[in-house]
């Protein structure tokens, strides 16, 4: 429709919202027209049509051209929305406008999709520059997103079309907005960790980065007042190489004295079962002149069992090494050309294989995608020995013996794949649900060892050497842990030792009973020590303390046991002394010791701090790669103190996917593995 030949209209009403400074009425016959001055847009100006399709038109129209749009949104809303809100909230409104009947058919089609457009309504708001810096700095943090994604175009564009009047700081003042984010949810961390009743079990994890350098990830692991495992990312330091064990246990001590938790620490998990000795004896030393270690250390030094899996499978992977190569190129050749694996699957029929398992090629990086490899080439084992007799070109069939050695391999590596699944994929990892599976792997090692092919043994001897080592030191925490198992209790220890230990079992047994009972006794005369140093070391950053020197700690022990109502029975000899607790699927032991505290007042502040002591530290993203865990490059490159703050606070961040109605697929760092 042409309005070249349109006339202003004479005598006009006259027109009171400030809508019609922004449109020129324009009338033509009957019908009447609202022109935008801004971008010439035509829509009804009949009086019969109000003013609210125009004022959402504006809205849009001059938000575009960075207006301020306050003035054209209705008094009321102006007056509700006039207090400090930061955060801008939209409001749904319903469009009513009567349409000129008159108007032509492609007219009204425009008109109806401006009105669908505006059916969403922006509610007025005080906008906070400070606090939209803020929230830009906390959503970089969270999603460890790039410091320099503010520089980019696309971010640029997007944020200002958004809101026009965020100011977007440049990479220095994102730094500092995060720092200070840092220091705040920092000190909301030492609050929690100060106010439990609890002990801390740290973990030692060790990184990697691209360009060679290493990291040490302090984390902090305890249940807290609701019984509820946590875990809080204290600091994350970058190792120099020339650093030794003595260096190493002083750059910890720091990081102890600053967090004021080495008189609340109760263990300390490691990543190495054969490392790190020095730097353990120097802590536990440091500590001890502090305040003694419950059990003189003995439960102290704990170590990563899912790392000993990783290097007992390296050790297997690098022993047949020969033997998963032809495999590994045996499926290649099949899998080169249609015919080669059409002969294949023929020769398959003609020797009774039924399997509808596929080859498949592993990732080399990824030990469980060997063992599924040698697993679904060991079905097509027969039609293998056969090819070269109808495919010349194959020239990596493997002997029997070779064969036998791959079935006893994947064997091993099935029950490893097990137990990794465990360790690294449980939902709440506490450290009851570990010995079991580890009793279990040490009966399987002594069976392994007593193969009568020399090959095998001499590899099952090498990983029971590991094995023995890890078992040395962690045997006593993991069923102490057990114990605390109401289904279990020492039953479970009665059922495995005499498997592992045979007739020496009993005295065994009885190491471990003596060792749960005199944790117990500590626990029993020191409920009311804990609290009080605790409390004096809260707001100290030196750690140090006068209870060091006191001389009359030996008699407190011997007052609580000349003092003991022999009549009376203990919360550990009454907890078991009672039936163990059936076995389910749904049983949560964290649950069951909140509610059996009153019951065991003492027993469950021991199962609290043994319970939530880390024996793994790596998830399955990890516990299956054949590397370690690896700083991407963009976290690597920053500053030390930069760097900390971010992946720290990003774990302080970090909300439970129950809390947000979110599912996190992420891991809690920014991490990646090596490919080569």
């Amino acid at each position: 429709m042409e309005i070249s030949d349109e006339t202003p209209s004479k005598k006009p009403k006259r027109l009171t919202s400030v809508v019609w400074n922004h449109f020129e009425r324009i009338r033509k016959a009957d019908m009447c027209y609202a022109i935008c001055v801004h971008c010439k847009k035509k829509l009804s100006g009949s009086s019969n049509s109000g003013t609210t399709h125009l004022r959402n038109h504006l809205i849009r129209c001059l938000k575009r051209s960075n207006y301020d749009v306050s003035q054209l949104l209705p008094v009321k809303k102006r007056k509700e929305s006039t207090g400090g809100l930061t955060t801008v909230s939209f409001e749904e409104e319903k469009i009513k406008e009567e349409i000129i009947t008159a108007i032509p058919y492609n007219f009204v089609q425009e008109q109806k999709k401006e009105e669908i457009n505006q059916t969403v309504n922006v509610g007025i708001a005080t906008f906070d520059q400070v606090r939209s810096q803020l929230d830009l700095a906390h959503m970089i943090m969270l999603h460890g997103y790039p410091l320099d994604m503010v520089d980019d175009v696309g971010f640029k564009i997007f944020v200002k079309n958004l809101q026009p009047s965020f100011d977007i700081m440049n990479n220095s003042a994102i730094e500092l907005d995060c720092m200070t984010i840092y220091r705040k949810e920092k000190q909301k961390v030492f609050e929690v960790i100060h106010r439990l009743d609890g002990r801390i079990n740290l973990a030692v994890g060790i990184w990697g980065s691209p360009e060679n350098s290493e990291y040490m990830c302090l984390t902090a692991n305890y249940i807290d007042f609701d019984w509820r495992l946590q875990k809080k990312m204290l600091n994350f330091i970058k190792l120099d190489i020339s650093h030794t064990g003595d260096i190493l246990s002083e750059v910890i001590v720091k990081c102890l004295k600053d967090w004021a938790i080495d008189r609340k620490l109760f263990s300390m998990t490691f990543d190495d079962c054969s490392a790190y000795d020095i730097m353990v004896f120097r802590i536990k030393d440091w500590l001890s002149q502090n305040k003694p270690l419950l059990r003189n250390g003995e439960l102290f030094d704990v170590r990563c069992v899912t790392q000993l899996l990783k290097s007992i499978v390296q050790d297997v992977m690098e022993t047949v090494r020969n033997v998963t190569h032809k495999i590994r190129e045996s499926i290649r050749h099949i899998r080169s050309s249609q015919a080669i694996q059409g002969k294949l699957n023929e020769i398959a029929q003609q020797v009774g294989i039924t399997t509808e398992r596929r080859l498949v090629l592993d990732c080399p990086m990824q030990w469980n995608s060997t063992y599924m490899m040698l697993e679904a080439a060991l079905e097509y084992r027969r039609a293998f020995s056969l090819l070269p007799e109808h495919d010349p070109a194959y020239t990596m069939a493997l002997s029997d013996l070779e064969w036998e050695w791959a079935s006893s391999v994947t064997g091993y590596m099935k029950l490893l794949v097990e137990y990794t699944n465990v360790f690294s994929g449980a939902r709440f990892p506490t450290s009851n649900i570990y010995f079991p599976e580890i009793c279990d792997m040490h009966i399987h090692l002594i069976e392994w060892c007593k193969n009568p092919d020399d090959f095998l043994c001499s590899m099952a001897l090498k990983m029971k050497n590991k094995f023995d080592t890890y078992w040395s030191k962690c045997s006593l925490v993991l069923a102490v842990a057990a114990i605390l198992d109401p289904r279990f209790k020492m039953k479970l220890v009665e059922y495995y030792y005499p498997q592992i230990y045979g007739g020496d079992a009993p005295h065994h047994m009885k190491e471990v009973s003596d060792g749960i009972r005199e944790l117990f006794t500590e626990y029993s005369i020191g409920t009311s020590t804990l609290d009080k140093e605790s409390a004096r070391a809260g707001g100290s950053l030196d750690g140090t303390s006068n209870s060091s020197r006191d001389k009359l700690k030996g008699f407190d022990k011997f007052l609580y046991e000349t003092s003991q109502n022999q009549s009376m029975t203990s919360d550990l000899d009454k907890y078991l002394e009672e039936p163990v607790f059936p076995r389910n699927n749904d049983f949560n032991i964290l649950n069951w010791w909140k509610v059996h505290t009153p019951r065991y007042p003492i027993l469950s502040m021991m199962a609290r701090d043994v319970l939530g002591i880390p024996m793994s530290t790596l998830g399955l993203e990890v516990a299956f790669s054949t590397r370690g865990r690896v700083l991407d490059h963009h976290r690597s490159s920053l500053s030390p103190d930069l760097r900390e703050a971010l992946l720290c606070g990003q774990d302080w961040l970090h909300m439970e996917p129950e809390a947000t109605g979110l599912s996190w697929s992420h891991s809690a760092l920014p991490l990646y593995l090596e490919t080569s």
